[in-house]
């Protein structure tokens, strides 16, 4: 059971699906909608904005600027913004979108400021072009207030990044209570590993980008018995802020209506009790039972893969869309973290299936994810 900390955690703005004038198109943000959303927000007493340099196709800074910026004082609010040094061709363009942030957000300093989604084979590039010292640099010229990183990956690897570099005042990492408990999240270690550092943490995807507000029936009924007329989302933004030692909760909002909801639960709500976590257990293993691959994330599969095919992604947006029915997050979540492994490069060789310990059907599952996701 975690420590009491009296109240909730305060909700943060994730500047990442915003409303749109054309649906096709990400870059086309409605600023006017947009003002009205970080209006909503910061009435509720809610002032933390997190975007990073390629949310909507590079527009996310800007329509903060517009939204937030120009429209309310320096001192109301604290900006994050991130580094993704793995669109970076060399060097020279990587540091030069600390500047472009700067110049997009209207802004003398960031509040907050990560390198963006680090762990395996993204985490090289950080190293190769300095922007560990880079950073260091900017913040003891003020520029940076708050330094850190957002990584996506298991406890082993976010240990090696800090073992590496333990001067961070901060990570973002990726906690909701279906992945508190994941073998391949790995939630729960990875919180613990920034708490034994004494590392404040920034919580993303606390109702995993949606899918913890679109849950099977088998599931949410579990949740509505408990608390009838409470709103699904409330116990996913409850377990996240109940966590101690935690800046902020992201959540990912394009309506009045949800920041409005969203703000009321973090603000009027109060920290899960005893029971309360029971039935999110209940939940989740509810959730575990229904139907899916059988991934652990042990990752004997990829090792001797000729192909570079990032198998267990794979199986956990099979997963996403096999459990929770959520075709929208699971090719979200393929999109971002398959990178070159897609699962169309598989060529069919059976040295994963050879020694899967789970006894999967990997060659077949991912000609299936191939026609889902590709």
């Amino acid at each position: 059971m975690m420590e009491k900390t009296g109240k909730l955690a305060p909700l943060g703005f994730g500047f990442m699906r915003l409303p749109l004038t054309d649906a096709d198109d990400p870059a086309a943000i409605d600023i006017d909608k947009c003002c009205e959303l970080v209006d909503v927000f910061m009435d509720a007493g809610f002032t933390y904005f997190d975007s990073a340099r390629g949310y909507h196709n590079g527009k996310s800074e800007w329509a903060l600027k517009k939204a937030l910026v120009e429209r309310y004082p320096r001192d109301s609010f604290q900006l994050a913004t991130k580094l993704p040094a793995w669109l970076a061709s060399n060097a020279d363009h990587a540091r030069a979108m600390f500047d472009k942030s700067l110049r997009e957000c209207g802004v003398d300093y960031f509040d907050y400021y990560l390198l963006h989604n680090l762990g395996e084979s993204l985490t090289p590039p950080f190293e190769e072009y300095g922007l560990w010292e880079f950073c260091a640099q900017k913040k003891a010229e003020g520029k940076i207030r708050n330094f850190g990183f957002s990584i996506h990956d298991n406890a082993e690897e976010l240990e090696k990044v800090l073992d590496a570099h333990p001067d961070v005042d901060f990570v973002q990492l990726q906690i909701n209570y279906v992945d508190w408990e994941s073998d391949i999240i790995q939630s729960r270690r990875c919180f613990e590993v920034c708490q034994e550092r004494g590392l404040p943490v920034v919580i993303m995807e606390p109702v995993k980008g949606g899918t913890l507000v679109r849950l099977p029936d088998a599931v949410a009924d579990i949740l509505r018995a408990a608390e009838p007329g409470a709103p699904i989302a409330s116990w996913a933004l409850r377990f996240a802020g109940s966590l101690p030692n935690v800046i902020a909760v992201l959540s990912g909002m394009n309506t009045p209506e949800m920041v409005a909801e969203n703000a009321a639960i973090m603000r009027d709500g109060v920290p899960l009790t005893e029971g309360e976590y029971a039935v999110i257990d209940a939940a989740r293993a509810a959730l575990a039972a229904l139907p899916g691959v059988p991934c652990t994330d042990c990752r004997y599969c990829m090792k001797g893969c000729p192909e570079g095919v990032h198998i267990n992604t794979i199986m956990q947006s099979l997963n996403i869309y096999d459990q929770m029915g959520d075709a929208y997050r699971a090719q979200e979540n393929y999109n971002w973290n398959t990178g070159d492994g897609k699962a169309s490069r598989c060529i069919q060789c059976g040295a994963c299936e050879s020694v899967c310990p789970q006894h999967i059907a990997i060659v077949s599952e991912l000609e299936r994810a191939a026609e889902l996701f590709e």
